[in-house]
């Protein structure tokens, strides 16, 4: 596929994915944290599965980057109040306050972005970082607040559930990737080598995750995934 065709279909992609959740925050169909964790958890995979429509230019990995890029500064510019957009803030916020994309939903796309420049689809270091943190991170959340579970000491806003949901979650959506871009032939290793590996990157990001940090998860977890896929992968 050309790559230009390639980023205008990522980046509808991505924008249809977070309009339709805006759409229904703003509606009421769902709530607003609600909101934010699908677009939290499901914006991860579909962009990297995105990857797969470019065809190998050099340049690829750059126009890539341009989608969450862009974005981000959408995200910015909503936040200082520069642009007004009361879905996205009601989609994204707690509090409704647009203050509050300027950290974690900045922070994650700023993630986004560094992670897709340093690893691209030449390995899956980066895919794997990624989806530790959509689908660590991401359902944690929506677990710990639904599931009567014990607290845990050094953390009491988080919970035992929770942290269970941070390791399987991360662990099951970077072996769903890695499954597809195997069965595609982007890498040439079998599934079972990653497994343990992914299982065990998976133990550290839970456990960073359950550190008593507000809105810098997406930070510190996503950079201890790299930082062990990098060893371990």
């Amino acid at each position: 596929m050309n790559p230009f065709l390639a980023l205008i279909l990522t980046f509808a992609a991505a924008i249809l994915w977070l309009r339709a959740m805006d759409f229904a925050a703003h509606r009421g169909w769902v709530e607003s944290r609600l909101s934010r964790k699908l677009i939290h958890i499901g914006t991860g995979p579909i962009f990297v599965l995105c990857w797969l429509l470019f065809p190998g230019e050099w340049y690829d990995r750059y126009l890539a980057a341009l989608v969450p890029g862009l974005i981000t500064v959408q995200f910015a510019l909503i936040g200082l109040g520069v642009v007004k957009d009361e879905a996205s803030v009601k989609a994204m916020s707690r509090s409704g306050d647009p203050r509050e994309i300027l950290r974690g939903p900045l922070y994650y796309g700023i993630m986004f972005v560094v992670l897709t420049l340093l690893f691209w689809k030449d390995s899956p270091v980066g895919m794997v970082a990624l989806m530790m943190m959509c689908g660590g991170d991401g359902i944690a959340d929506l677990v710990g607040r639904r599931m009567r579970s014990t607290r845990l000491p050094w953390s009491p806003e988080k919970s035992v559930a929770g942290s269970l949901s941070v390791f399987i979650g991360g662990f099951g959506l970077s072996a769903l990737i890695l499954a597809i871009y195997i069965a595609l032939g982007v890498f040439t290793a079998p599934l079972g080598s990653y497994l343990l590996p992914l299982a065990l990157i998976a133990l550290v990001s839970m456990m960073v995750e359950s550190l008593p940090h507000k809105d810098i998860d997406n930070i510190t977890m996503t950079l201890t995934a790299a930082l062990l896929g990098w060893w371990l992968l």
